[in-house]
């Protein structure tokens, strides 16, 4: 494993099934009432992603590696429609201290994405938080208590290709930048499909 010297820039990095603008919208106007009462610090819709692998620090000089993971697992795995996931309820985590959408069942593809993409960073040297997947999207931080309704109108997420995605801790809180894109659908099964 290939340790960061204190001088060497790093980067805080992240595998993530991204949504466009309007499904993080309309995820955040779902659960707007229950993050209210959850007592939290609620993340910015732009931010809201589904973590697939987490990297944490990487020196910038291995940057390209971790984007030849995505390229790899991409081109290991297309698929001829779009992944889905579909949030119906919601759960807060008092451990990790977030209110969270989770997705009904997990779906296989996603599952299968995130474990290889864990296995290919630790078998590279990197370190990711090797936690089984669970599909959620963190809603609030800092949650003391659950809402009273944990329901929620389901809110269905599509993607037809997953990000490498860069933290960057600023005064306002996270900000997180797509740093790479990577297909998992055929361009011509996306036609077909749409």
């Amino acid at each position: 494993m290939i340790q960061p010297h204190s001088s060497e820039p790093t980067q805080r990095l992240f595998f993530a099934l991204w949504p466009g603008e309007e499904g993080r919208e309309a995820l955040a106007h779902a659960t707007a009432q229950a993050v209210r009462h959850s007592g939290g610090r609620a993340v910015p819709a732009a931010n809201l992603h589904v973590t697939l692998a987490f990297l944490g620090s990487v020196l910038q000089r291995r940057v390209p590696q971790v984007k030849q993971l995505g390229t790899r697992a991409a081109a290991d795995r297309p698929q001829q429609r779009p992944l889905e996931l579909r949030f119906e309820s919601l759960a807060h985590w008092p451990r990790q201290q977030i209110l969270c959408a989770v997705a009904v069942e997990e779906n296989p593809i996603a599952v299968a994405l995130a474990a290889a993409l864990k296995d290919a960073a630790a078998a590279s040297g990197f370190t990711p938080d090797l936690k089984p997947f669970r599909a959620h999207v963190t809603l609030a931080r800092k949650v003391a208590h659950a809402p009273r309704e944990c329901a929620l109108r389901e809110i269905l997420w599509r993607f037809d290709g997953f990000a490498l995605i860069d933290s960057r801790t600023e005064t306002g809180g996270p900000v997180y930048s797509v740093l790479e894109s990577y297909p998992l659908v055929k361009a011509e099964s996306a036609r077909e499909s749409a």
